[in-house]
């Protein structure tokens, strides 16, 4: 059995209220009397599991608590939390998702290393079962060539502008653009890029894996405060922007309340129950694009309250693809 077996086993034979000897300890635990105290001395020291040794009755037990009740199980420490998991799994799997092509190799090897070593900190064993028992699913990933993101990370770090060809999925159009870096965004499985336009004169946002070609020049980058960085991409829903914030009010049937009311859309959002069991939710949007495609996952257990140009564009997204699947019957 693995280290994390022989823990939970160990826990498990002293928590029958009665000591337990070394020889039955090895036999139980099928491990060498020097594996045995290096087990329960990291138990002790790392896990504060209160394991002491009863001269009397010849064998290890659990020291009870103050008032002679039970102390709950101490291997939850070397369990991670949900936010450390997750941001450490992620990024174990961002990294290995983001050269494919081996191009950074020489630069992400470090990083692995030490996400590999904090995986580790609980023992080598339960950082290879970390690993292998939770997954991060990435949906919808858009691959990214390595020498475009290394010249937009340069680019953005030296303060330079890029000169980019730029293909806008919305319109089919290219065009070449000088741009200034200023933040890159990594936003449902993508990166984005927010920069200063010098062809449109404004602040845009850019999708990386759209960029078709990728210089870096001399001339120094615009800078931009954050605050209006905040002002122009924060308040807006996904990665859209615009300077007209809107308010959306959508109302789930109690069902999809259930994991809805459990959500976040927006970190400006309002929810609330109504008296019928409905989530009501509003959250501001600029552009409608993205909270559409959103809303549309719902269908048919939200109701778009308003604006009303949000309640028809959404009802005529759904009466396209009526027809189109009456189309294709």
């Amino acid at each position: 059995m693995d280290r994390s077996e022989r823990f939970h086993k160990i826990e498990a034979l002293l928590g029958r209220h009665r000591p337990v000897s070394s020889a039955e300890l090895q036999r139980e635990l099928e491990v060498s009397r020097a594996t045995l105290r290096r087990d329960l001395e990291y138990l002790r020291s790392r896990v504060h599991m209160p394991i002491e040794w009863s001269r009397d009755a010849g064998g290890y037990r659990l020291a009870q608590a103050g008032d002679g009740t039970e102390q709950p199980s101490h291997l939850t420490h070397l369990w991670f939390s949900s936010p450390e998991i997750h941001a450490l799994l992620a990024m174990q799997h961002f990294l290995g998702n983001l050269d494919p092509s081996g191009v950074l190799a020489a630069q992400i090897a470090p990083l692995q290393d030490r996400l590999t070593a904090l995986l580790g900190t609980a023992g080598a064993d339960e950082a290879a079962q970390l690993r292998q028992r939770v997954r991060v699913i990435g949906l919808a990933q858009r691959a990214v060539e390595p020498k475009h993101f290394q010249r937009v990370g340069t680019a953005l770090l030296q303060r330079k502008r890029l000169r980019i060809v730029y293909r806008a999925r919305g319109t089919g159009n290219t065009t070449e653009r000088e741009v200034s870096p200023l933040r890159l965004v990594h936003y449902r499985d993508n990166w984005h890029l927010d920069a200063w336009c010098h062809l449109r004169k404004g602040l845009r946002n850019f999708s990386v894996d759209a960029i078709q070609e990728a210089a870096l020049l001399k001339t120094a980058a615009k800078e931009v405060s954050d605050a209006k960085l905040d002002a122009t991409f924060g308040p807006s829903y996904g990665i859209f922007s615009g300077k007209q914030i809107r308010w959306a009010r959508l109302r789930f049937t109690p069902e999809r309340a259930r994991w809805v009311a459990n959500e976040e859309w927006h970190p400006q959002q309002r929810g609330r129950w109504d008296d019928s069991g409905h989530w009501l939710l509003d959250v501001p949007y600029a552009d409608p694009r993205e909270l559409v495609k959103d809303i549309l996952q719902h269908v048919p257990d939200v109701e778009v309250l308003g604006p009303p140009g949000l309640r028809q564009e959404v009802g005529q997204r759904l009466e396209q693809g009526l027809r189109r699947v009456g189309a294709a019957g």
